[in-house]
């Protein structure tokens, strides 16, 4: 045996074999190479998790909304996003909400605080109601909470008298349970009481925004009743529709407050009467360069809407950014003044107390190099000559990776949002959703071909009876200038439309009033870019939500061939 495996591994190498010894050898260590790779690979992707810029501080979110250096916008009249587009509900730091059960155990020490002063024992059989008094307070929240169903409620206010000695007006800080953005409401309704034998039945709740008596200014908040957190609220993390909006302008406090500030000011350019997209990318832009050099922005207020918002099809000037943003968010979370304002007192002291200017005629010129500077105002000066001349420019190339754009800073109008929550609580909160895109789109068949097909009224059913159920509150944004085109779909669903809700901006309505004081005492048009953003923040509101391009038609958004891969 010996002898055999002697001659056995002599015979191995021999000179004739060792070339196909070593191509075995060769073959089975790249085999063994390629296994151990693909194992390597298969954990790693199992594994890997890639980053969410929706998940992530608005220092990120630049990099998901922008693409590379010298972007152009297209003429683009959809809704403009802001930074609470890019808050996830489970960022915020909501209390639990409260519930009938909680209600019925307010004397617990364990879960509940109650917070004001102490009322008497019990209601007399007789007189007007005590809306002051524990059971009628507790009966109200009760109430509302059965009534409701389709919110979770996280804080009520304390009851008030409304408008005779049977009504009580009551406010409460809600959200809909199935919610899917970082944000809290305020309704305040009024509630017609019942006594009968000495016992008390709420026999009425009034419509959105009825209990009058009950709304306070945010500053003033006492609540009457919210459940305790392991964690308070942080001020400014994310918009409360409802409350009333104070967007009265900064001032400089003093002449010597004035002369130790720093300001940044961008002057002239191409960016104006553009689309909202490219005024906010822009506007950004210079908000973030002022924060980088710790400088207060002097912004002008003053925006030209483009023609493509308008309904004359012309640009408009004079329009105030307060129509369209939360100035108030703004003016609490950054140092922003009004440049009216700013050239006033520039005028009136800047001489006198040796104030200096540092002129930057060029883009080029990076808000690193202009970290240094030491005089008060540094002014950007911007040509006539486009895209050159976009504010924009300032924060391409080595920029981008240096200065973010502040989009936390940049919220919706208040005003607008409480148009959104007016129509969502008409509709109890209980609606679905979709948008259907037509227009010159759907005229445009050597781009869209199948999009005026697909969103024809029969295509419509056909696609929408595997999504949505019969009898369902539809609510239908839309650019199609004749809702009656989508009568067919009311054999199935009761359909909603913007117009339907025209009594929230007339000439009657709060909003009416609150903008034209603002202006001025000038009535204030309800454009086509307040149009356009009520209509989607509504449609982002429904339960279900059903997309032009992505549920209903196979056409790209912009044009054949277009689609990218993420959407496909």
């Amino acid at each position: 045996m010996l002898g055999r495996s002697t001659f056995s591994r002599t015979r191995d190498f021999r000179p004739e074999n060792l070339g196909p010894n070593a191509v075995a050898l060769i073959g089975n260590l790249c085999f063994t190479f390629f296994v151990f790779g693909v194992l390597i690979f298969t954990i790693i992707a199992a594994t890997y998790e890639p980053e969410d810029p929706l998940f992530h501080p608005s220092t990120k979110i630049s990099n998901f909304l922008t693409s590379t250096s010298n972007a152009t916008f297209k003429s683009d009249d959809t809704e403009a996003k802001t930074g609470e587009n890019f808050l996830a509900p489970n960022q915020t730091e909501i209390a639990s909400f409260i519930n009938a059960t909680d209600v019925a155990d307010l004397n617990s020490d364990v879960t509940v605080t109650v917070e004001g002063e102490s009322a008497a024992a019990a209601s007399d059989c007789e007189g007007p109601i005590d809306c002051g008094d524990p059971e009628v307070f507790h009966l109200m929240m009760t109430a509302a909470i059965e009534k409701f169903k389709d919110i979770h409620f996280y804080r009520f206010g304390k009851a008030k008298r409304g408008s005779d000695d049977t009504t009580c007006d009551m406010a409460w800080r809600y959200r809909p349970k199935e919610g899917k953005t970082a944000s809290l409401y305020k309704d305040y309704r009024r509630f017609s009481i019942l006594r009968s034998n000495c016992s008390l039945s709420v026999v009425d709740i009034g419509e959105y925004h009825t209990g009058v008596n009950a709304r306070k200014n945010k500053k003033d908040r006492k609540p009457g009743f919210q459940k305790t957190s392991g964690k308070q609220e942080e001020v400014n993390t994310f918009p409360v529709y409802g409350e009333l909006v104070n967007d009265k302008l900064p001032v400089v406090e003093s002449e010597d407050s004035f002369r130790r500030g720093k300001y940044l000011i961008y002057v002239g350019g191409g960016d104006r009467c553009k689309s909202m997209n490219h005024y906010l990318w822009s506007f950004l832009c210079a908000l973030g360069e002022a924060q980088y050099l710790n400088r207060t922005l002097v912004m002008d207020l003053s925006i030209c809407l483009s023609s493509i918002y308008t309904s004359s099809n012309q640009n408009e000037e004079g329009k105030d950014f307060r129509f369209y943003f939360d100035f108030e968010h703004l003016s609490e979370s950054a140092s922003v003044l009004d440049q009216v304002q700013f050239w006033a007192d520039w005028n009136k002291w800047h001489k006198k107390n040796g104030l200096s200017l540092h002129l930057v005629e060029n883009f080029k010129v990076t808000p690193m190099k202009l970290h240094d500077v030491k005089d008060s105002l540094i002014l950007r000066k911007f040509g006539s000559v486009e895209p050159d001349n976009y504010w924009y420019r300032v924060c391409e190339g080595e920029t981008e990776s240096v200065v973010q754009r502040p989009w936390h800073l940049i919220w919706k109008s208040k005003r607008l949002m409480d148009i959104v929550s007016a129509i969502a609580s008409r509709l109890n909160w209980d609606y679905d959703s979709v948008h259907i895109e037509r227009g010159e789109k759907a005229q445009n068949k050597d781009l869209w071909p199948n999009l005026a097909a697909d969103t024809s009224p029969d295509s419509l059913l056909s696609t929408l009876k595997d999504k949505i159920e019969d009898g369902r509150n539809l609510y239908i944004a839309t650019n199609e200038p004749e809702t009656s085109f989508f009568d067919p779909l009311k054999d199935k669903y009761a359909t909603h439309f913007l117009d339907e809700y025209k009594d929230l901006w007339d000439d009657k309505s709060e909003w009416f009033s609150e903008t034209t004081k603002l202006n001025s005492g000038v009535p204030v048009d309800f454009d086509g870019y307040m149009r356009v953003s009520v209509d989607t923040e509504v449609f982002l509101r429904g339960k279900k939500q059903i997309e032009t391009f992505n549920d209903l038609t196979n056409d790209c958004k912009d044009g054949v061939n277009t689609c990218s891969t993420a959407a496909s």
